[in-house]
């Protein structure tokens, strides 16, 4: 490892981690997102293949690529060959969809096997759920319209909030920092409310729940100066720009209300990057995960750690991206001397395929991203031929 200012142009660094057959098979994976059928349509086929016995083909294919496997214990060789490098690992059970309180209660159980994985294991983080992978996602819808829950809904409600606090509660007690991820709007509010209450009450010695904040809301970094009003507590906020902003505008369209998201995104990168710089003018009570596949953000991040005199290492600062997707901001932070983390999506093949189809969408439409992954690997393939 070595420290001071990251390249991102460095493609040795960035896919030193990856074989040769393995940059292949990425060359071939992100040259099918130029087909917009094949992105829009192929989670239904994946499930097919499935379906009829094709399980191998998915998973040494899409699935292996973002992906560390079904199980906890599948993952272990990508975690060891992320630290190799110093890059950290965030197990993230990508099971969602789901409507059955048995499998509420698995799900919460196995984010518990995730925290008690990353318990006194520096390769290991951060833990992470979405609370939709323990609750229902209409009860959620219910709670923040503010309607009034019968009985049963009142009972379940309970169910999900005693969920919520035995993952943080475990979290606490095993010293692990733990991610909230951000949802749909209109089911965030009651998420929010409820990781405020895990923060001020979790939070006493230093941030271990981190809500998480998608700026390009309009909203949001009006919420982060709110909170930041509060004293009595430390607060950790995982900072993305957001993953749901087509559904968001189409159902803001279709039911006449206030698109709740950003104009365009020179709007959503100045939010972004204010909320970075509002969090490290009180890195004294605030820490942070900037997770970002933006290359200008990732430096101006670095810059402001600069600024502010913070080293390169500094715990309460890290970087993340998903595994399979910018290499060369994670390996080039990392060997820049920055903390960084990879988030690790595990789980049964047909059940995540829900979200690498979203990896999948938002490889294509996120201006510049596919083409970007593409021509990086390319150069690297080139560059290893001599």
């Amino acid at each position: 490892m070595t420290t001071g200012e990251p390249s991102f142009d460095n493609t040795e660094i960035a896919f030193r981690f990856r074989s040769n057959g393995d940059l292949r098979k990425a060359e071939l994976l992100f040259r099918t997102f130029n087909f917009p059928w094949l992105v829009k349509n192929g989670p239904g086929m994946a499930a097919k293949a499935v379906d009829f016995g094709f399980k191998g083909l998915i998973k040494s294919t899409i699935f292996s690529h973002f992906c560390g496997g079904e199980t906890i214990a599948e993952c272990k060789p990508t975690i060891g060959l992320l630290w190799k490098h110093k890059v950290g690992t965030i197990l993230d059970y990508s099971v969602e969809g789901e409507e059955q309180e048995s499998v509420f209660e698995a799900t919460c159980n196995e984010i518990i096997r995730t925290i008690l994985e990353a318990s006194g294991n520096e390769a290991i983080p951060f833990s992470v759920f979405k609370t939709t992978g323990i609750a229902r996602f209409t009860l959620l819808e219910k709670v923040q319209k503010g309607n009034e829950l019968n009985a049963a809904e009142k009972a379940e409600w309970e169910k999900v909030r005693e969920r919520f606090i035995r993952i943080c509660q475990a979290a606490h007690d095993h010293r692990v920092r733990l991610f909230v991820d951000a949802e749909e709007t209109w089911i965030q509010e009651p998420i929010d409310r409820l990781a405020e209450e895990m923060m001020r009450r979790f939070n006493t010695e230093r941030a271990i729940i981190y809500n998480t904040l998608q700026m390009y809301r309009h909203d949001r970094l009006a919420y982060l100066q709110r909170m930041l009003s509060e004293t009595g507590f430390y607060q950790g906020y995982k900072l993305v720009r957001g993953a749901y902003m087509e559904k968001e505008r189409q159902r803001a369209a279709e039911m006449g209300y206030q698109d709740p998201i950003q104009p365009d995104k020179a709007a959503s990168d100045r939010d972004y990057d204010a909320a970075l710089e509002l969090c490290v003018s009180n890195i004294d009570r605030v820490s942070i995960c900037a997770g970002t596949h933006n290359e200008n953000s990732s430096l101006k991040l670095v810059g402001m750690m600069r600024e502010a005199g913070l080293r390169p290492d500094d715990e309460r600062i890290y970087f993340s991206q998903l595994l399979g997707m910018s290499d060369h901001i994670s390996f080039n932070l990392s060997n820049a001397g920055f903390r960084v983390a990879k988030y690790v999506p595990y789980g049964p093949v047909k059940a995540v395929l829900p979200y690498l189809g979203r990896r999948a969408q938002e490889n294509s439409g996120m201006a510049g991203q596919m083409g970007r992954e593409l021509r990086l690997i390319r150069q690297e393939i080139q560059r290893r031929r001599g």
